[in-house]
């Protein structure tokens, strides 16, 4: 079986993002265990919780945000990205705690936040940030000053982005943007909105993406 991490969207939690990939989950019980954690920083509840398909309880959380009051816009270019540094300690203390982890699975600004991570990983090859890929859904380039730096080597972690025609609240264009960042990007497009695809298509997609790892860590086992 493969052991993947799972980061959840802003105004969410591993709660209600387990909640939301259930069918995923489904596509890959047989091959994957799923492990969700939550972002450390508290977000201010919104009147209206539409954003994101954001949870309707009070525990609603980000990876960072973009301006110091506690809030985050993906389209904003600003200099502040705080909470950033505590997300940091929460995902490498997951990785080293509860790893090790074959891969990653992340949404929205999670995956934002994970293309950040891969920087890090690129940077330094002997980081705590182990995995063989990362999936990315509804991903999209952080647009934080203090992050640009993460940008500047080419990512070499294999990654699948998974990207929605009909997205109003990551645009399609924002996640072909990051592809660019990626060395040998898989893409899978859909005609949907803000979420996980899993129609059969797309079941196919995920399967044959993930079967190399699976046949690999068989192989290792093996020996």
């Amino acid at each position: 079986m493969l052991k993947i991490l799972c980061i959840h969207g802003y105004r969410q939690n591993n709660q209600s993002f387990r909640e939301r990939t259930g069918a995923f989950r489904k596509v890959v019980k047989k091959i994957a265990d799923l492990v969700f954690i939550s972002a450390p920083n508290l977000v201010p509840p919104l009147e209206s919780s539409e954003e994101e398909g954001a949870t309707n309880n009070a525990d609603q959380r980000g990876w960072w945000f973009s301006s110091s009051d506690d809030k985050y816009v993906a389209q904003d270019f600003t200099d502040c990205c705080k909470g950033y540094h505590e997300s940091v300690q929460v995902i490498k203390q997951a990785l080293v705690e509860q790893g090790p982890f074959d891969g990653i699975l992340a949404f929205s600004q999670g995956a934002a936040m994970m293309s950040l991570i891969c920087g890090l990983k690129e940077q330094d090859p002997e980081s705590p940030f182990q995995f063989d890929f990362v999936i990315l859904v509804a991903g999209f380039k952080s647009r934080q000053k203090p992050h640009e730096s993460l940008y500047e080597k080419p990512i070499a972690t294999p990654s699948l982005h998974v990207f929605g025609d009909t997205d109003k609240v990551i645009p399609r264009e924002m996640s072909e943007e990051l592809l660019q960042y990626f060395v040998d990007p898989k893409t899978l497009q859909h005609s949907g909105g803000h979420f996980i695809p899993v129609s059969g298509p797309q079941k196919k997609v995920y399967l044959e993406f993930l079967q190399p790892y699976l046949d690999r860590k068989k192989d290792q086992q093996k020996i």
